[in-house]
């Protein structure tokens, strides 16, 4: 097709982003009939907690909110987050120059890289990972470097493995634990090892922890922020899009270091005009909320964790149980590629997951299900795969 007006080459040089391949297929699975297992993307299927509806129904008829809003946010939200970080992980923020409000923790995630990173410099980005990293790198016109995360290394990447001269060109590490794909936490000894080499080369380390609170078994991750050390030399990211199931709602944070608080403030200043104040007052009340909702939302996630972990378990698919996020990922059978084994069971069972290789090549050879659908339909997906295997 003959195009009038042609896309920077920025744009042009994207890979395909993942989540938007992955609604092509279901739509069309849909158009065909199909009753559709969605279990692909990580987009909670609970509503979000109806005290914080009501909260936002209430400020969103002050006609204080109806404004511009603060560009770094309300400093009672900053206030709220800084609490929550001392209540959750006993880390003390500075609420003026230590947290920013996020239009979500994308959004935060995919601009940062604009504030540091110019055209040639290396950004360290995990792989299989979110695609935002290395998207927003290449936007700031960076060259991301693919730091592998494999099973044999227990989804950490492996810093010696790194040439000397791509450590001296890196201005900016991404980390992200509880890991998406691979649904690993990390270890206090693993953030020390990323801060030592991120002193050692002057690197910003971005630690998008946005799962930290969908965990099980009491397991509680731990931040980034709580090891020494860590505020000197990074930031993390926080959504509360999957702990109170308000993906909808775009709102997020930032908290760490100053300076690179700072930095991204700015290109926000250019950019964007901050968070609806009215969402900000609705997130304050879901910072507050009773640790016994929370509870209640991961007792469900649990559930829906051990029936579909045991159900692929007893027909022979190798998954590794996750201690956080709500994710599953899974071992592809052999003989089949993740591509292959993911296009396989949405034409024979109807069951939509992620092909691991879509998180970046060490993906290859898994699938990511997500636990967003409820038990009885995760216990028909198993029912189904298991006549199709």
């Amino acid at each position: 097709m003959n195009t009038r007006f042609e896309l920077s080459d920025r744009v042009k040089n994207l890979p395909p982003y993942l989540f938007a391949r992955i609604d092509k297929m279901k739509e069309e699975a849909v158009n065909k009939g199909v009753d559709v297992i969605d279990i692909s993307i990580g987009d909670p299927d609970l509503p979000t907690p109806e005290h914080i509806v009501k909260a936002m129904q209430k400020a969103v008829e002050k006609p204080e909110h109806h404004k511009y809003p603060s560009y770094i946010g309300m400093l009672s939200y900053r206030e709220a987050v800084a609490e929550w970080y001392k209540r959750r992980f006993n880390v003390n923020l500075d609420p003026t120059k230590e947290v920013l409000s996020l239009i979500g923790s994308k959004e935060g995630i995919g601009h940062i890289p604009l504030a540091f990173v110019n055209p040639g410099d290396i950004v360290l980005c995990p792989t299989p990972a979110y695609p935002v990293y290395a998207i927003g790198t290449l936007f700031a016109g960076g060259e991301p470097y693919y730091m592998p995360l494999k099973e044999e290394n227990n989804f950490y990447p492996d810093f010696s493995s790194i040439p000397e001269e791509v450590l001296q060109k890196a201005k900016m590490m991404f980390l992200n634990y509880p890991n998406n794909p691979t649904s690993q936490t990390a270890t206090v000894e693993f953030f020390k090892e990323a801060i030592s080499v991120a002193e050692r080369y002057n690197i910003i380390i971005c630690h998008d922890a946005a799962y930290s609170e969908l965990y099980f078994d009491n397991k509680k991750p731990i931040s980034f922020l709580e090891v020494d050390g860590a505020k000197d030399v990074g930031v993390e990211f926080h959504s509360l899009s999957k702990t109170y199931n308000m993906t909808g709602w775009r709102i997020g944070f930032a908290a760490g270091n100053a300076e690179v608080i700072a930095g991204l403030g700015k290109i926000k200043t250019n950019i964007d005009s901050g968070v609806f104040q009215a969402i900000q007052e609705a997130a304050i009340v879901a910072l507050n909320s009773d640790e016994s909702i929370l509870d209640s939302i991961r007792n469900i996630y649990q559930e829906r964790r051990d029936t579909l972990y045991n159900g692929l378990k007893s027909i022979g698919l190798n998954a590794l149980k996750p201690d956080a996020t709500f994710y599953l990922w899974t071992k592809v059978p052999q003989g089949y590629t993740s591509e292959e084994f993911t296009i396989h069971l949405l034409d024979k069972a109807g069951i939509l997951g992620t092909p691991g290789n879509g998180f970046g090549e060490p993906g290859e050879g898994y699938i990511r299900f997500a636990l967003t659908v409820p038990v009885d339909r995760l216990k028909e997906a198993v029912e189904r795969m298991k006549e199709v295997l």
